[in-house]
């Protein structure tokens, strides 16, 4: 009935759509593996993609080729650059999306690929032999082989959604849970966990009072996630923001004995850094009111979406708060919020290709890894998918180092120290962030994904080499012109910058804190005149790299020497135990992450730099 795949992706949301395009687009016959199509790339909770770190990975995974940059785009409602206040490393896009297009427009490009099957089913094991996965079994007992597999599965494994005293099995709202593959990955040797996570309830619009909150609207520059020309949607829809008060506080306190966060029943860790309503007023108890961000969940419906107000309080509870909310009086609820508890397995199983160390050719990706994210699910779906491929053909795996992507920093977390919570990308985890900018993602990895020889990268290069033309003209013309005091000293004197005495060259006066490229063009028409041609995102990269070139040499350099580690590799057999000068930790670690080079084991939780030095001298370093 079937033939033999290359690769079988098990799940379908963020992570498994990216798995089964990377693979299909290095020439992989692919199965996608769900449990319904119609849910194909839903958006689980909130309906938006990006935001602080997870908007740079989203500019990353477009640079190396994948589809959720570009499907938001098409897609959006609503696009902010976050963060603009501070330095171009903390700039982070953001987009709220239109979840039926979203969802739509992921299933077209999926279908649109000749390399990509597709098969609706519950998948309840793996096929393994000889220590090597070998293909699914389905819940009426197909089997279909493949040379790898890809584990997607989201928050489907075992799932349990709570609301109040109520629990029930599920993986979604509406959907029954996977059963069958955690039991026979720890029959493998697997160790796994429970993690929880949660959403809000979802409200009708045509129900609340519009005019007495607060409107965000978005910006006017929509510069937008993909490194292509795509036309993006004109008109945009405002978000609102509303707050809890005291009232609110006290009313949901009234249903914290029936909460399965406060009473036991919920036995995994939530996401520290989205957490519930009930858990930010018992956390955060002097605080007098919560933000609360009221979305759209797309343009044709009144669907609303309540983020800040996650929560797993008894459906009575969480509907009476809501009303007192101002702007909620006459509110109707869809749906309410829920908990739900699902199986993950500590990534520290993996190696940094993430392929699973206990059976080759098995790839996890997401949540199953402990993530949360629909941007950390998608960079992960997209490596795994492009390492499956790359080992069944007896190729290097392709990593990414930490200095190059916020993907390299976040499977290099997960796969060394491990995360005993769901784990959110941060720029703060990233020691190379002026070097990891959303802007410059496509000259840091698209030439990466042509090498790799990832399909319709010749447009993205031609874009590229564009680029860096346009940079280095920009650049030029800054050198080359000057600007007199009477022509800077108004506009200096206006963000409070000393006046000039004399001419300077443009670029020097760029370099100072608060002038910026556009004030300075605005003074100089025929500067104006060279740029008009040029794309402004292209401009501000200039911009950028002029205005920081001291900080990124300096970061360009520390990563030189942490690449030194990198490149040094360990023997996958070395026997640590035979290195009696480590620390019992460190040999215990080793033996079991079995770190790929020194580098990798500097990162390991438990080895210290001291035992890095015994490695060090051990290689005749």
């Amino acid at each position: 009935m079937f033939p033999k795949y290359d690769v079988i992706v098990v799940g379908a949301g963020h992570a498994g759509c990216e798995a089964a395009v990377a693979a299909a687009n290095l020439g992989s016959k692919v199965l996608l593996a769900t449990m319904n199509m119609q849910t194909i790339a839903q958006m689980s909770c909130n309906p938006a993609m990006g935001g602080v770190a997870k908007g740079q990975i989203v500019r990353e995974i477009d640079a190396l080729g994948g589809y959720s940059g570009r499907v938001t785009d098409e897609t959006m409602i609503q696009f902010r650059m976050l963060n603009k206040s501070k330095g171009p490393a903390m700039w982070s896009p953001r987009a709220q999306s239109d979840r039926m297009e979203f969802a739509a427009r992921w299933r077209q490009l999926l279908e649109a690929n000749p390399n990509i099957d597709f098969w609706q089913e519950m998948v309840t094991g793996l096929l393994v032999k000889d220590g090597r996965c070998r293909g699914i079994r389905t819940g009426i007992g197909l089997e279909i082989e493949s040379e790898a597999v890809v584990l997607t599965n989201g928050t489907f494994l075992n799932g349990l959604i709570h609301i109040g005293e109520k629990q029930f099995g599920g993986g979604r709202a509406g959907e029954r849970a996977a059963t069958g593959i955690t039991e026979q990955l720890r029959e493998l040797g697997f160790e796994s966990g429970r993690m929880k996570t949660g959403t809000p309830p979802r409200i009708d619009g045509r129900s609340l009072n519009w005019d007495v909150m607060e409107v965000q609207h978005g910006d006017k520059d929509v510069s937008g996630f993909s490194f292509l020309d795509l036309e993006k949607p004109d008109a945009q829809i405002p978000c609102h923001i509303a707050y809890t008060n005291s009232e609110v506080h006290e009313t949901l306190k009234e249903g914290f004995d029936r909460s399965p966060m406060f009473n036991g029943r919920i036995r995994g860790l939530g996401p520290r850094y989205c957490p519930s309503i009930e858990d930010k007023i018992d956390r955060f108890a002097d605080r007098e009111r919560h933000q609360l961000f009221v979305e759209p969940e797309g343009r044709n419906t009144c669907e609303i979406y309540v983020n800040g107000f996650s929560s797993s309080l008894p459906e009575d509870v969480q509907y009476k708060a809501l009303k007192q909310v101002i702007g909620f009086e006459n509110m109707r609820m869809f749906r309410p919020g829920y908990a739900i508890e699902y199986d993950f397995f500590p990534p520290t199983q993996l190696d940094i290709s993430l392929e699973t160390r206990q059976v080759a050719n098995l790839f996890f990706a997401g949540q199953i890894n402990g993530t949360t994210g629909y941007e950390e699910a998608a960079s992960q779906g997209m490596m795994a998918g492009f390492n499956a491929h790359l080992k069944i053909n007896d190729q290097p795996p392709f990593i990414l180092k930490r200095s190059e992507a916020y993907i390299g920093v976040l499977i290099d977390d997960l796969v060394n120290k491990g995360t005993k919570e769901p784990y959110r990308m941060f720029t703060s985890r990233a020691e190379y962030r002026i070097l990891l900018r959303q802007d410059n993602a496509d000259l840091r990895l698209t030439p990466l994904a042509a090498g790799l020889g990832v399909l319709n990268t010749d447009q993205r290069m031609e874009k590229v080499n564009t680029k860096i033309s346009v940079v280095q003209q920009v650049k030029s013309q800054l050198e080359k012109t000057s600007i007199s005091p009477d022509q800077a000293n108004q506009y200096l004197s206006s963000i409070q910058s000393a006046p000039l005495d004399q001419k300077v060259k443009v670029i020097s006066l760029l370099r100072r804190p608060n002038v910026s490229l556009p004030d300075l063009v605005k003074l100089l028409p025929d500067l104006g005149a060279a740029f008009s041609s040029y794309d402004t995102r292209f401009v501000e990269s200039a911009e950028i790299s002029i205005k920081y070139e001291g900080y990124i040499a300096k970061e360009k350099e520390m990563a030189e020497k942490m690449n030194r580690l990198e490149s040094l590799n360990i023997h996958q057999e070395f026997d640590y135990n035979e290195l009696q000068s480590l620390s019992a930790e460190a040999r215990e670690k080793l033996s079991t992450q079995r770190p790929r080079t020194i580098g990798q084991a500097s990162r390991i939780s438990g080895v210290s730099p001291s035992d890095i030095s015994v490695l060090l001298v051990h290689m005749g370093r």
